[in-house]
Parts: C-alpha cells; structure tokens; sequence
C-alpha cells in the first residue's frame, strides 16, 4: 500500500533544443522515445515515480501548449493532475504554485520533484534514496537533493559540495557551486566531497512553502493571494491573470542557494541527464564498430562512434564517418560533429532565422 502522503512533481516544460531535430519547440525531448525503448522519456518517469508514490498524487508540471501531448502519453492522468503553465518562468514559480496546490489538498504531504527526462537505470536504487529522504523530511525541517557521484570531471553540471566531516547517508550541504572550467572540475574530484547536481529534491510541503515566504517574499505573496482559490474552477483565471508577474528564477537560486537546511544523498543509481545527443550515445548499446543506433537499419563502412536515428526501419547507409551525430528527421537531416554538440542550440538558431520559426 502506497504512503497517500507521497506526492510528485514532474516537471514536463523544458524544450531541450540541443536535441534537436527531434526535439522542437511543439513537440520536445521528454514526449519521445528517445532510447528506442517502447516508452517516452516522461512515461518511463511517471512509471518509475509510481513505484512509491500514488499514482493520483504524481503532477505534471508543464507548458500549456503540451496539454495534448501529456493527455496523450499519460492516458490515466486527470486534469487535476495536469499543472499549466502559461508563460515560460523558469523552476521556482512553477514549484510554488504547485506546492500550494498540493498543500491546499494535503498538508502534511511530502514531496519529490523530479525532471521528466532523465535516464536512471536502478528504479529500485532510486525509489529506496527517495523514501530515505521523505522520512528525514517527515520529522525535519530540510530541503534535500539527491547528488550524483561524479565519473570525470564534466564541465556541464554544476555541483554540490558537502560537510566532508558527515558519516551519515543524509550530509548536511555546505554550498552549491555553478558549472566549474575543467581544472576547477578536477578539483573538485580529488577533493571528494563533491557531486553533480541532478536537480532532484524532496521535502515536506510545509518545509518548502515556508523556505519561499522566507526567501523569496514577493513570489510568495503573488501566489499565496491566490490560495483560496487553487484546486476550484477559478483558479485558471488567476494563474493566466498572474503567472507572468513572477520572476524568472530557477529554485536553485531561489531557495536552495539561500537556505541553512539543505541536505543531500549521494545517489545510489546510475543517472545521466540526457541533455545532449553525446549523453544519450553513453547510454545506448553499441554495434562491433561503436555506432549506438536507435530505429535505423544501418550500413556502416569505416565508420565508428556515431549516433545514428531515424525514422523506424530506415535503411541509413554510412562510409568514412567517425563520431557524427546523424539524425533524419522529416525534412530536416543533421549531420555533425559530436565534438560540437553544444553548438547545435546556435545551429538551431540559424536554421529558424534562414528557413522560419517551423523548424525548430
């Protein structure tokens, strides 16, 4: 029998544009099958999130123009379930708002939220870290995260460092810390105490409306003005009227930056954020000549280290390639180098300024 005090956030609004072509603007990362696995990034999260918590109590938290998509993909939700919003504000206000909703319905319930395209291989691993969080937060006053245990020195991430002093599994955080240039990055490593920010956190929801009235009033007050009306049939209005008065700011800065009682585990499940076409190629299993391919029928001559996708069953032959992103989509085809991965955000940008807003 599931805790009914368990409750998720899953946040469904990002555009991942770095994935581009397949992700766009009307139709982003986290509603594909991005491992060619048979599930969506946000049903395999949904699914994994349900194995502790109620599924009712899981939110999604997403842009109005995914409505569809969401209905679509998680047949089982309720428009209760279905958090709009109607501007692109970055985390904070999103989570408050959601927060105030879920305390309205339940005020002693515990919280996760959690990115909706992540790839976590230990479901098991993950949903025991959670659980261990939700009883520290059950009986203390703490925002915690989940940290994950670097592997190299990744430039990408920011990072979280923690007491060195701390024996215990929850360690008590001493400050967050932005994405590091590399030798910064290496320190951080030999130094041991640090970890990647996943982006994950839990705490009660008592804990986390009383961190934003505390460190971010006029956010608080905005939304809280609210209150009497959140879960009834007026409540639309007042978020369409008053969602674009917040501040863009993601809870990183806003709270956990800010805050005393911030605590984190270090993971104890493989994760990788899928944030670029290189981190899903990690992921993905190989072929003799380590091309990770996912729905192609290939022919590769002299060619290895490529990511390669298309549409299902599509004969994609290749000679004389080393370590190309190769993605058919449609009437758009990428073919780029995985050392510039991070450029494919500005390639994106031309492509729109060029051949029009349709393609991105």
């Amino acid at each position: 029998m599931k805790n009914k005090n368990y409750y998720a956030i899953l946040m469904a609004g990002g555009v991942g544009s770095r994935f581009w072509p397949i992700s766009t603007q009307n139709f982003p990362k986290q509603f594909h099958d991005m491992l060619g696995t048979g599930d969506t990034l946000i049903q395999k999260t949904f699914n994994r999130l349900a194995n502790l918590i109620p599924e009712e109590n899981i939110f999604i938290l997403t842009n109005e123009r995914y409505n569809d998509l969401v209905f679509e993909q998680l047949p089982g939700v309720t428009k209760r379930q279905v958090v709009l919003e109607p501007a692109m504000r970055n985390t904070a206000p999103c989570i408050l708002y959601a927060s105030l909703k879920i305390q309205k319905e339940n005020e002693d319930a515990l919280m996760i939220v959690a990115p909706s395209d992540h790839w976590i291989e230990d479901e098991e691993a993950f949903s025991n870290n959670v659980k261990t969080a939700f009883d520290f937060c059950e009986s203390n006053d703490a925002l915690m995260t989940l940290g994950i245990t670097p592997t190299f020195p990744n430039t990408g991430y920011g990072y979280i460092e923690y007491d060195k002093s701390s024996t215990s599994e929850i360690k008590p955080v001493s400050q967050f810390r932005e994405k590091p240039d590399y030798n910064t990055a290496k320190s951080f490593l030999e130094q041991g105490n640090f970890l990647w920010n996943a982006g994950i956190f839990m705490w009660s929801v008592k804990s986390v409306i009383s961190a934003f009235e505390n460190n971010q009033p006029e956010l608080f007050q905005l939304f809280e003005s609210g209150y009497s009306i959140y879960n009834t049939e007026f409540e639309d209005d007042f978020i369409r009227d008053n969602y674009g008065k917040a501040e863009n700011i993601s809870v990183d800065y806003a709270l956990m930056e800010k805050s005393d009682n911030v605590y984190v585990i270090p993971a104890t499940f493989d994760w990788n954020d899928l944030g670029t076409w290189g981190s899903l190629y990690d992921k993905l299993d190989k072929d003799e000549n380590n091309n990770a391919v996912v729905n192609s029928k290939v022919l590769a001559e002299d060619a290895s280290g490529n990511m390669i996708r298309s549409k299902k069953d599509k004969i994609v032959v290749i000679d004389g390639l080393k370590d190309y992103i190769i993605v058919d989509k449609d009437e758009v085809l990428l073919i780029f180098p995985k050392s510039k991965e991070q450029d494919i955000k500005k390639v994106l940008q031309n492509v729109k300024a060029n051949f029009g807003e349709e393609y991105g």
